[in-house]
């Protein structure tokens, strides 16, 4: 059965006074149910249109184990692993040039095998797939590239994923 274009909740077009035409959009704006040309329509389920905390739409608990982990926490996690990278670097080569590689491959190798870094691991947050399962190698390395990038990362949706969560199709939740 095709859908009507607009006509998502099946109570007809809206109707403006008693003339019975429907009512004109409003300038600018794009017909109901579709997105203005030229841009792009980030949608999720209805569930999280309408959640009140973060994880709801995907189903997790609003508190404690198996929530979504706060920003403090994730931002304390990094830390933790790049000064972790940065002792390792030093160590390793007497240089700090080689801290941002060290901490590719922990967080890539990590977060594929466990879904925990060091950091995350110490304040108590993992990452897992929407589905519960592990990230895996492919889309642990598809998560650290964007996670390098530094910017899309603090680009959140209602859920406190960043863009590298949402291409991976991971969640950061509290243990």
């Amino acid at each position: 059965m095709a859908k009507k274009p607009g006509n998502r909740s099946g109570a007809g077009p809206a109707r403006s006074g008693a003339s019975g035409r429907p009512a004109p959009a409003p300038t600018g704006a794009a017909p109901a149910g579709r997105a203005p040309a030229g841009t792009a329509q980030l949608t999720t389920s209805p569930a999280a249109e309408n959640a009140t905390y973060p994880g709801q739409g995907l189903g997790l608990p609003e508190r404690g184990p198996g929530s979504v982990a706060s920003m403090p926490r994730r931002i304390l996690a990094l830390f933790i692993d790049w000064l972790l990278s940065m002792l390792i670097a030093y160590g390793l080569t007497h240089s700090q040039f080689w801290t941002i590689a060290v901490f590719a491959i922990e967080v890539y190798v990590l977060t594929a095998t466990t879904g925990f870094t060091v950091g995350k691991r110490l304040v108590g947050i993992r990452t897992v797939r929407t589905n519960g399962g592990l990230v895996g190698f492919g889309w642990a390395l598809v998560r650290t590239v964007i996670l390098l990038t530094v910017i899309p990362p603090l680009l959140t949706d209602r859920d406190l994923r960043g863009l590298h969560d949402r291409a991976s199709d991971t969640v950061v939740i509290r243990v």
